[in-house]
């Protein structure tokens, strides 16, 4: 018998009662990226609620309350590859960290599959590049993204 699964290590499908605690958690991974520009409440709780309520969204949790979350979208790649699910956000907080994140990429890759997805993909900002996680995990490297400030 395995060990038993402690509350914070359960992976879960975030509910309306997780929305203050995610957008919290959006503000963290804000700050933690070292985005320039202002964080704004209102857009999070939007991108909260646009993946946490579509048939082709995915927002999920860690935690009661939430200590992490990953959210991403399924659709149908442009150059035909098939249905293909990317995500958006992914982040956990500092004290959270662990064998708990790895969870919720397997949980994200389940979800992926149980939508008829061929692919997954995920990001690494150059702030925190985790790059070597996704590489052992299976995923490789396809393209690098470069944002200009206008």
């Amino acid at each position: 018998m395995g060990p038993e699964k402690r509350e914070a290590d359960v992976i879960r499908h975030a509910t309306a009662s997780d929305r203050f605690a995610v957008i919290r958690l959006l503000r963290d991974s804000h700050a933690a990226a070292g985005w320039t520009f202002t964080f704004q409440a209102a857009r999070a709780e939007a991108l909260f609620k646009r993946h946490a309520e579509s048939v082709d969204g995915c927002c999920l949790v860690i935690g009661e309350p939430a200590q992490g979350v990953l959210m991403a979208t399924a659709f149908d790649h442009p150059f035909g590859a098939g249905k293909m699910a990317k995500e958006t956000v992914w982040f956990v907080a500092p004290d959270a960290r662990g064998r708990a994140a790895l969870l919720m990429l397997d949980a994200y890759e389940d979800w992926a599959r149980s939508l008829g997805c061929a692919v997954a993909g995920m990001a690494s900002l150059a702030t925190n590049d985790v790059s070597p996680l996704y590489e052992r995990r299976g995923y490789r490297a396809v393209e690098t993204h470069f944002l200009k400030p206008l």
